[in-house]
């Protein structure tokens, strides 16, 4: 069995590898067959946006020696303007409450996105690095906050299984449901 290493990202080499990444899970890339059946990434960064938002909090990556063969994206809220889509959610996170207390009452950040490499999917990695991202920020951080169409059943299902919980359930404006989930630390 491979030996995969869990890290914080810290080279510009990896923000190029993580981007390249994404890139072949977009929509755009993949059928939608591959879609349903395997997940998909929605958002597309830029390598300035990338390495803006690793500086702010590293992201966790998984490795197979050199090769990022996985990510997590730590996204602090003060990205929401840069990601235009998802300033609507940003909006709704404002107005939740999670144990009685708006999330602006907490510390906590946004999933901005994961994805494991194809060739590697199966073998844990999205619990590991979800494991690690814990071990990074539990001392800093209440609980990290995201949101996964519900279309997206193997996401929800991944996310399910690592200890997030539905916190609420929209449907955009352009007909698409999305799930609001939240993993308390």
């Amino acid at each position: 069995m491979t030996q995969i290493n869990y890290t914080l990202l810290t080279t510009d080499a990896e923000i190029h590898q993580l981007l390249a990444l994404q890139q072949s899970n977009l929509p755009k890339s993949i059928s939608s067959e591959e879609a349903q059946n395997q997940g998909f990434v929605t958002v597309e960064h830029n390598f300035e946006l990338m390495k803006a938002m690793n500086d702010a909090e590293a992201h966790v990556i998984a490795k197979n020696e050199q090769e990022v063969v996985g990510y997590c994206l730590v996204m602090l809220s003060s990205f929401q303007d840069r990601i235009p889509v998802l300033q609507p959610m940003f909006a709704l996170l404002d107005g939740l409450n999670y144990k009685n207390k708006s999330l602006s009452e907490y510390q906590y950040f946004v999933m901005g996105q994961v994805c494991i490499d194809k060739a590697y999917r199966g073998q844990g990695i999205f619990d590991g690095l979800y494991l690690n991202l814990k071990q990074n920020y539990l001392n800093k951080y209440d609980f990290v906050v995201t949101e996964v169409a519900t279309r997206n059943v193997r996401s929800i299902k991944a996310h399910q299984r690592v200890g997030f919980e539905l916190l609420h359930r929209y449907t955009d404006p352009r007909g698409e449901e999305w799930d609001v989930i939240i993993w308390d630390f």
